[in-house]
């Protein structure tokens, strides 16, 4: 798996992981940010590339920050 791939894996677990804890259903964050619900799943299972812009849509919609949201460890493999 390539470095690139990891990171939008790790990025969309960040985004799931927030997003339940705040109880939010997908479509509701879709909804926010003005993306298709299905884009955002792919978003969440790191199988698309999000721009920063996105991300920051998706901090605003989880009411975190842009730092906040891309805080996750680092995992070795």
């Amino acid at each position: 798996m390539t470095d690139k791939k990891k990171l939008q894996i790790a990025i969309g677990k960040r985004i799931k992981v927030l997003r339940e804890s705040k109880n939010i259903q997908q479509q509701d964050v879709a909804a926010a940010c003005n993306i298709e619900k299905s884009n955002f799943s792919r978003i969440e299972a790191g199988n698309t590339n999000p721009t920063i812009y996105t991300l920051s849509k998706i901090a605003n919609r989880l009411s975190v920050s842009l730092s906040e949201l891309l805080y996750f460890e680092k995992t070795k493999k």
